[in-house]
């Protein structure tokens, strides 16, 4: 499909990636609630907390699965607006928290990362099994990762109902973007993720006392440097950089077969030029890349009555067209 040019302008005054990615996080409120928590059972006797909005009295046949980026969770205000936004529109929403990030630790050593789509897939299944006609991904950053290679995974195989699919501000070179996140400019970003990731290791440290240890974090200074001590060994991979070449989506975007769109800003402090992959999306029939000038990071504010952003709107006429 052609490169798509993109309509998305910024308020004059929120013109930069760190300003959007800012505001967006800190400022934004939403005031959608969910209408219930549902615990899922995991195969390895661990549970995934999903929060769902519904669009009215009885389901609808139509429903968007949400995914959150790192350390994120379902009640993020970009999680809330989406939900909100499709919600509005007629669909059911269920928000998935990965693993440990509902609030309440999860029971097994291993947690979520970037290529970990087996839990997706579980929530996937759980979700058209409630007999949707009509179910739509929605993956931000990480979970935008996530999404995209789970169905890159199943490729022509994948289940008929699933009708389209969005991801926003998305890493899909996760090796190139740990080396961009990393970067100075970066710094009160990954402060922030690693305050929270090594809270979770000590609590970690504390469940499993003879698989994690709590020592190696007090040298830990960059997410690179945390993904090597803990995600990659904790979840079978040979340190950083085989988790990253494994766990990138990219490798695998050429086998998409659902329409899809590849949302990311020209201006994310996150990623570097081999994440808006322009020779991939070409000559590919399903994969629409769209790199809006502005936005940053998960941001694309923008300010009307309905207090949606730009992005949900992008995302609701992208998958419901008519």
């Amino acid at each position: 499909m052609p490169i798509a040019d993109s309509t998305y302008a910024p308020p004059p005054w929120l013109d930069g990636g760190h300003r959007q990615t800012l505001y967006a996080s800190l400022v934004r409120r939403v005031d959608l609630e969910y209408d219930r928590r549902e615990r899922l059972d995991t195969p390895d006797d661990d549970f995934l907390d999903l929060d769902w909005a519904r669009a009215g009295a009885s389901p609808s046949d139509r429903a968007v699965v949400l995914t959150h980026g790192l350390e994120g969770s379902a009640g993020r205000g970009y999680m809330r607006g989406m939900a909100q936004a499709f919600v509005r529109r007629g669909w059911d929403a269920c928000a998935l928290n990965l693993r440990g990030c509902s609030g309440t630790p999860n029971r097994q050593v291993a947690t979520y990362h970037s290529g970990k789509t087996d839990d997706l897939a579980l929530v996937v299944d759980h979700v058209l099994d409630q007999g949707y006609t009509s179910v739509a991904l929605i993956g931000f950053s990480l979970g935008g990762n996530l999404t995209l290679k789970y169905l890159g995974e199943r490729g022509s195989q994948v289940d008929d109902r699933i009708r389209g699919a969005v991801a926003l501000s998305t890493p899909v070179d996760l090796d190139a973007s740990a080396d961009r996140i990393d970067r100075w400019s970066n710094w009160h970003y990954v402060q922030y993720f690693l305050r929270s990731l090594r809270h979770k290791m000590r609590v970690k440290a504390e469940q499993h006392p003879a698989r994690v240890s709590a020592a190696p974090l007090g040298n830990i200074r960059s997410l690179r440097e945390f993904d090597d001590a803990y995600t990659a060994p904790l979840h079978g991979f040979d340190g950083a950089a085989d988790y990253y070449r494994r766990a990138s989506s990219k490798p695998s975007l050429s086998a998409l077969a659902v329409p899809t769109l590849l949302l990311n800003a020209a201006n994310d402090p996150f990623l570097p030029p081999s994440c808006y992959p322009h020779s991939i999306a070409r000559p590919h029939d399903q994969l629409v890349l769209e790199v809006p000038r502005s936005g940053g990071h998960v941001g694309f504010v923008s300010f009307n009555d309905s207090g949606e952003y730009w992005s949900e709107r992008r995302a609701a006429s992208f998958l419901s067209p008519s």
